[in-house]
């Protein structure tokens, strides 16, 4: 289902973005379904930040959103690993979703699919409840099958509101109209960690992982992911829940990228998959 290709552009532009003279391996394979061309390209480097970095990037055509959908899965009585929540809906790919309660499941952060809401947002001063200048952006799934990237509106709002298919709070907001978003100094947001995040340029929808916590991986600060993202052309971006739940799933070839935990693949209570339409 794949084919791999090997190339230099995205090392060339790599290059003259960062402005470094290392080394770097980029490997680039195309998903063909239904007609349409997904794409995925892994980056091993050491150009970017002056670290080693694991950047897993799929890359969807909006064109291809009468081919496709972008849905959220979740579970509310066990914890599921985000390959399982990609095969349960026999999906095309699947990343990690929103923060979540790791001790009893459930969203931490306002969560709606289909004007139901699954989980309403976590007092930030209870345990895994987090505080509202990081989570300051939204996932909105309009009722078109297009997907946004817009700043948070009150659990209220969202409530009333029934322009939206689903939504799900979470961040922090990382680009929006191309402008950088400031951050509260924080060691979540200064210190390199594993992330997940979802950028929107013109014309495409990007999951992006970037693999941390090893020698191999370092992983980003919020304003090294700020950087990289809008060199990727990305318009709108968001973080969502990283660390050791930072995972990427593709059909027939698992997961992709390298999560942190020594136990492999976290359990998490979300996840965002891609499903063709046409196996539904």
């Amino acid at each position: 289902m794949f084919k791999k290709i090997y190339q230099s552009f995205f090392l060339i532009i790599l290059i003259i973005v960062i402005g470094c003279s290392k080394s770097s391996d980029t490997v680039n394979k195309e998903l063909n379904k239904s007609n349409d061309s997904i794409d995925f390209i892994q980056i091993k480097t050491d150009l970017l930040f002056n670290s080693n970095q694991i950047i897993s990037i799929l890359t969807i055509p909006k064109e291809s959103f009468d081919k496709y959908d972008i849905v959220f899965s979740h579970s509310d009585l066990d914890f599921m690993t985000t390959s399982s929540f990609g095969k349960s809906r026999k999906a095309v790919a699947a990343v990690n979703g929103g923060f979540f309660n790791m001790d009893n499941g459930g969203s931490a952060t306002y969560f709606e699919i289909d004007d139901i809401v699954i989980a309403n947002t976590r007092n930030p001063e209870l345990k895994w409840g987090i505080r509202k200048d990081l989570m300051n952006g939204s996932i909105v799934l309009n009722n078109d099958s297009t997907i946004s990237i817009n700043k948070a509106n009150s659990d209220e709002f969202y409530e009333l509101s029934n322009l939206e298919e689903a939504v799900l709070v979470t961040g922090p907001l990382l680009l929006l109209n191309s402008e950088l978003m400031e951050f509260p100094n924080l060691k979540f947001v200064n210190n390199r960690h594993p992330r997940t995040c979802i950028g929107i340029t013109d014309d495409f929808i990007k999951f992006i992982t970037i693999d941390g916590r090893s020698s191999k991986a370092q992983g980003m600060s919020l304003p090294e992911l700020q950087e990289y993202l809008k060199s990727l052309d990305c318009l709108n971006a968001i973080n969502l829940d990283g660390g050791g739940s930072t995972t990427m799933w593709i059909e027939d070839s698992g997961v992709v990228n390298f999560p942190s935990d020594k136990s492999g693949e976290r359990p998490v209570s979300n996840a965002i998959l891609l499903i063709d339409k046409g196996d539904k």
